[in-house]
């Protein structure tokens, strides 16, 4: 049969031509003998005179009626429509051909001759389809379906006519559906995975749920991560109805959907207040949070988006992407992107001055812990310095609103880059005090994102891919975690709110032990983690010890004073800060010491200024860990 179906087209369709005239003679005479029984003269010439006429004009109606056009295998009603119109057509030659040939045929012989080839032609492509079915079932992996509603019905018919799988059974927690047969497949409760993983060999189960909400996904993925089997789900919804993605678009599950944090929706008001028809600027535009806020502020229709960037490829990815946004949209936007160092003031002035920038959004800032604490001057410059003079020039260029991207390593830091982070919000709640301008500074802060640079998902899954193991620096440590476009959103809508020196904290929902989540990761990708009660398993999970800097649980808050705002999701915070008068005696012995490259001198500042740094490794900077070697050598 494979060798049949390999066959090119023009040779199946003369196959197919050859074997309905078979079976328009074969229905022919077999009509005749039901109908007579007895003394047929087979020889007789007229009834092959009528043969002859009714075997073209019935080939003639197949081929326009496109029944040797049609792909056996994707066989529908179309084309059994077509077939009971080839046989009408069939019987009336055969009727009117008795007319003009001086032959005896009962008015019955067409009734039963239609009935003959109907169940010939008609019946022989169902066989067929069937049979090029099983064999194609076969070469497919047998896949369990999670959702029987209308997505899950769809997805049945398209994954009928792929290559890849075949459902063999629906998942489903309605029980109005439950034992009803959709499709020619049966709809089971969950209890019963198990058993058909067992009976059916099943390989991937296919979530079916677009619409189901995060907290309804977490569920579901909780529980079927126990079957350690491949976890894909289809679309979301909103790609679904627009267009962007097909129903059999399958996609890995997104650890999103395992933290089950379902977004608030936007205040419309909140965003448009600083965006709207207004000139907007964002630092750092081509990272991970920068680029979305990008996305996420042309959205709100400024009148110009400044992209204020130091690596130039990052730059042009951004540029390219949000051009191409603007052209699909056809929106009125002014986009701009400007190289330059956020620890150039003089540059960050004649940007904002030129373009009369209205709103800045501060997300340029080294955010790597382990990296910072290795180049501990460069990060003082870029975190405090940099914010610092882009604050300034913001002063200067009379810019109405300025929204520093802070982070949750800020609170009771034990590394540098949390510590120069908490310095960085010290700077803006200091020049929110001052009366000598008319700059709105506050601070948004937030723990890791799902999918940045620096976040955890991207190299979890970047290890199962190559086989692992999956490195972890201890087995404890647990994070907060959120989405980009949730977190962005949240920041634009932060920084509308604040009155002046606001330190604003998003709620990152409860945290998050990385360790479960590498090991979800493991199990959704059908793979089994390697550990005592199952050394023979696919990945393992190996520990490699804090880095310098880091700690085990990350806090969002300094103090008890913290009250709700008009978003659930975002929180104000009373902080302790310095006047500016005594924060910038301590900048200006920050700056001395980090221009003279004293290490240790930075790190006495770091500790006395009150950020409530209590760091948890000695200096790690690596030109001053090497010049101590050579020293000591």
């Amino acid at each position: 049969m494979d060798k049949l179906f390999a066959l090119s087209r023009p040779i199946k369709r003369l196959i197919s031509v050859l074997v309905d005239s078979f079976f328009i003679v074969f229905a022919y005479w077999l009509a005749i003998f039901l109908r007579f029984e007895t003394n047929v003269d087979i020889f007789n010439a007229d009834y092959w005179i009528v043969l002859s006429f009714i075997v073209p004009v019935t080939i003639i109606a197949n081929i326009n009626l496109g029944l040797y056009r049609a792909v056996i295998r994707f066989l529908g009603t179309t084309a059994i429509v077509a077939v009971a119109i080839s046989v009408f057509i069939s019987a009336s030659a055969l009727a009117i051909a008795t007319l003009f040939v001086d032959v005896f045929m009962p008015r019955s012989i067409p009734i039963i001759y239609s009935a003959f080839l109907m169940v010939f032609i008609g019946g022989s492509r169902l066989v067929m389809r069937s049979w090029a079915s099983s064999l194609n079932n076969r070469k497919k992996s047998n896949v369990l379906i999670y959702g029987a509603g209308s997505s899950g019905i769809q997805l049945v018919n398209a994954l009928n006519q792929s290559t890849e799988y075949n459902p063999v059974a629906f998942i489903d927690d309605d029980k109005g559906l439950q034992k009803l047969s959709i499709n020619g497949i049966k709809v089971h409760h969950k209890k019963n995975i198990e058993n058909l993983i067992a009976k059916h060999c099943v390989q991937r189960i296919l979530l079916a749920v677009p619409s189901a909400s995060k907290n309804q996904r977490a569920k579901i993925l909780n529980e079927l991560e126990t079957h350690k089997l491949e976890v894909l789900a289809i679309p979301g919804m909103a790609d679904l109805v627009s267009g962007k993605s097909k129903i059999d678009d399958f996609v890995e599950v997104s650890i999103d959907d395992l933290l089950g944090r379902d977004p608030v929706p936007p205040n419309n008001d909140l965003m448009h207040a600083d965006i709207k028809d207004k000139v907007v600027m964002v630092t750092g535009a081509g990272g991970s949070i920068g680029s979305e806020l990008c996305r996420q502020i042309i959205n709100q229709k400024p009148q110009t988006l400044v992209l204020f960037e130091l690596t130039e490829f990052a730059l042009y990815a951004i540029h390219k992407e949000l051009e191409n946004i603007i052209d699909e949209q056809g929106l009125a936007i002014e986009l701009y992107p400007m190289l330059g160092s956020v620890a150039k003031q003089n540059r960050l002035e004649k940007v904002m001055q030129s373009f009369n920038v209205q709103t800045v959004y501060h997300a340029a800032a080294y955010k790597h812990v382990p990296l910072v604490e290795h180049n501990v001057i460069e990060g003082v410059r870029n975190n405090v310095f940099g914010t610092l003079r882009c604050a300034q020039a913001a002063i200067n260029s009379k810019v109405e609103t300025f929204v520093l991207i802070s982070t949750d390593k800020a609170v009771r830091p034990t590394n540098v880059m949390g510590t120069t982070k908490r310095m960085a919000e010290l700077c803006l709640q200091a020049l929110a005090e001052q009366e000598n301008h008319n700059t709105r500074f506050c601070m948004v802060r937030f723990g890791n994102v799902l999918g940045s640079s620096g976040s955890v998902v991207p190299l979890f899954k970047s290890q199962i891919a190559k086989g692992g193991p999956i490195t972890l620096t201890h087995k404890d440590i647990t994070r907060y975690f959120m989405t980009i476009p949730e977190a962005a959103q949240l920041v634009i809508q932060a920084g509308a709110m604040g009155m002046g020196g606001d330190v604003f904290v998003l709620d990152m929902g409860k945290p998050v032990k990385i360790y479960d989540l590498a090991s979800k990761l493991i199990h959704l990708s059908g793979l089994h983690l390697i550990h005592e009660g199952n050394p023979n398993g696919d990945i393992a999970i190996k520990e490699t010890g804090l880095r310098p800097g880091e700690k085990l649980y990350e806090e969002l808050l300094i103090g008890d004073d913290v009250e709700q705002t008009g978003n659930e999701r975002i929180m104000t915070a009373s902080e302790v800060f310095l006047p500016w008068d005594e924060l910038n005696l301590l900048l200006t012995d920050l700056h001395n010491a980090c221009r003279e490259f004293d290490q240790e001198s930075i790190r006495d500042i770091l500790l006395n200024a009150p950020t409530g740094f209590a760091p948890s490794d000695g200096i790690c900077d690596l030109v001053f860990l090497q010049d101590k070697a050579k020293n000591n050598n």
